[in-house]
């Protein structure tokens, strides 16, 4: 997954890969060699280039964080380019519950939603990797998730049902 993070009013490319071997990162299009882990809930265990840090992060209004590390706090906005924006080419919403169904094969990569999530019409549910490429499958209507049938790593066909929203 791949985000803009604007921090003292530069904006920085940040992009997370998983993969079986564990968490890549890069930033700006360097590599950094970092491992986190969340431990509860907005508390992240960091560890970068070996030295160890515990960050805090408490989202704001619209896409504004506030992160402490290390007695040092800091405010970033984010800026993710998988956001959905209202109106973007849907016309009516589908009635009904809806299958969302693989429109290639692929392999799933990330799930942004999980069983008995809101959703908006439009709004991403789960990013697959086809032909080297990162793409979302994205509701066709507001409503909630009823199922995933997917899980990361998973391979499907074209056509196969990922998800069914009611």
């Amino acid at each position: 997954m791949k985000i803009e993070i604007e921090l003292y009013g530069k904006l920085r490319s940040v992009e997370m890969i998983r993969s079986g071997a564990g968490t890549q990162w890069t930033v700006d299009g360097r590599a950094l060699h970092a491992h986190t882990l969340e431990v509860s809930p907005g508390v992240y265990s960091i560890l970068i280039d070996g030295e160890s840090f515990e960050a805090l992060v408490v989202p704001q209004e619209d896409s504004d964080l506030v992160v402490t590390v290390a007695s040092h706090t800091y405010t970033a906005s984010i800026h993710n380019p998988r956001k959905w924006k209202p109106n973007r080419g849907l016309g009516t919403e589908a009635e009904g519950p809806q299958q969302l169904r693989a429109p290639m094969p692929g392999k799933i990569i990330l799930l942004l939603m999980k069983a008995g999530d809101a959703v908006e019409a439009g709004q991403g549910i789960v990013v697959m990797e086809a032909m080297k490429m990162q793409n979302e499958i994205r509701s066709p209507k507001s409503g909630k998730i009823k199922r995933l049938l997917v899980i990361e790593g998973q391979t499907v066909n074209t056509g196969e049902v990922v998800a069914i929203v009611s």
